[in-house]
């Protein structure tokens, strides 16, 4: 740590746009947090962007003596070796989603942090987007009764093949391995571990390297859960539907805050993270349409919750077992959609018990 114990000094790595749209606006808008190093090759940018804040390579970040939390936020499958190496050095660390690759570098990771005695989060921002919040505050008011059908979809509308990293073959690529972390983790969320998983992928577009499609099943004793991602959507429908005994949810319009942090808005700023669509309750005896405003959606709030739990030694509120979780759902899916079958969560009954400490409510 610092010489002043209440300032935590960050090194991002990777300036892509992760890093440039999410992780440097929101680290730099927590008090207590400074970006005081970045990795990355595109140095001008950085300067342009950021001031005069350190530039070096991503090997450097990781164990630099000046810095004491790495975020990295390098393409995916950089995640494991650099996340490794800053933990080795004693740093506390948060890793983009996915958090790793494989099921087996996710849980070797939370072991490297364990031995190490640091702290590991992944950066599944989302839960503080209006939707989920909306979801969440719909669920705990008990307004749809028993809970049996939750959907989520994640759709975009990019029919041209893009030439970059995430759509060519390779550990990592395609459609589900960006998005799919963040539907798992919301689902995970609001609703707990499940007990199988189904799933199916396809590549629609022309040209197309990497799957471009996915509907993915979560199956639980009495509940079922769709997750679903397009990139041939171009007018979608609702993005969150949740039916219960008494009422069925549905939400739709996407989070705004991507889109205002890519215009430059400062997390903070009078209308930021303000979300002008409302759910809409539907009374299952009555019929009647209710709707509810969305929360405001506040992604601050990850990295305020990062800082306390460095300086003050609270847990962090995505522990590195929901990464492990996630990633074991994630790795799953794609072997159900190989294989064409059910397949049961591959967890360990103290991986469940770990996961279940760190949620109590669930």
């Amino acid at each position: 740590m610092s010489g002043n114990s209440r300032i935590v000094r960050v090194g991002l790595i990777g300036y892509g746009y992760a890093g440039k749209t999410f992780h440097a606006p929101l680290i730099r808008a927590v008090p207590g947090l400074a970006l005081t190093m970045v990795g990355s090759s595109r140095p001008e940018v950085v300067r342009n962007d950021l001031g005069e804040v350190m530039i070096c390579s991503a090997a450097e970040v990781a164990i630099h003596p000046d810095v004491d939390l790495v975020v990295v936020a390098s393409p995916n499958d950089s995640h494991f070796p650099l996340a490794s190496a800053a933990l080795r050095a004693g740093k506390d660390v948060v890793v983009d989603k996915p958090f790793t690759v494989t099921l087996a570098e996710a849980r070797s990771l939370l072991q490297i942090a364990e031995e190490q005695g640091r702290m590991i989060s992944v950066f599944h921002n989302r839960r503080w987007e209006s939707e989920v919040q909306a979801t969440r505050a719909v669920l705990e008011s008990g307004a749809l009764g028993v809970v049996s059908h939750y959907e989520c979809h994640m759709d975009r509308y990019r029919p041209h093949v893009r030439q970059r990293w995430r759509e060519e073959e390779g550990p990592g690529a395609g459609l589900w391995f960006d998005l799919g972390p963040h539907l798992i983790d919301q689902a995970l969320y609001l609703f707990g571990l499940p007990q199988s998983i189904s799933a199916s992928f396809a590549t629609l577009r022309e040209g197309g390297k990497t799957d471009d499609w996915a509907h993915v099943q979560l199956n639980y004793e009495r509940m079922r859960i769709i997750l679903h991602a397009s990139l041939l959507v171009s007018r979608g429908g609702p993005r969150s539907i949740v039916h219960g005994t008494r009422a069925s949810w549905v939400k739709y319009g996407a989070d705004v805050q991507e889109t205002q942090l890519k215009e430059g808005m400062v997390p903070g700023s009078p209308g930021f993270g303000y979300d002008p669509d409302p759910g809409v309750l539907y009374d299952g005896e009555t019929g009647r349409r209710t709707e509810i405003p969305a929360p405001l959606g506040n992604q601050q709030m990850y990295y305020m919750q990062i800082r306390d739990a460095i300086l003050e030694g609270q847990q962090a509120s995505i522990p590195g077992i929901d990464a492990v979780a996630v990633m074991a759902v994630l790795e799953t899916t794609f072997r159900s959609g190989e294989q064409g079958r059910v397949l049961p969560l591959p967890m360990s009954p103290s991986e469940v018990a770990k996961w279940l400490r760190a949620h109590p409510v669930l």
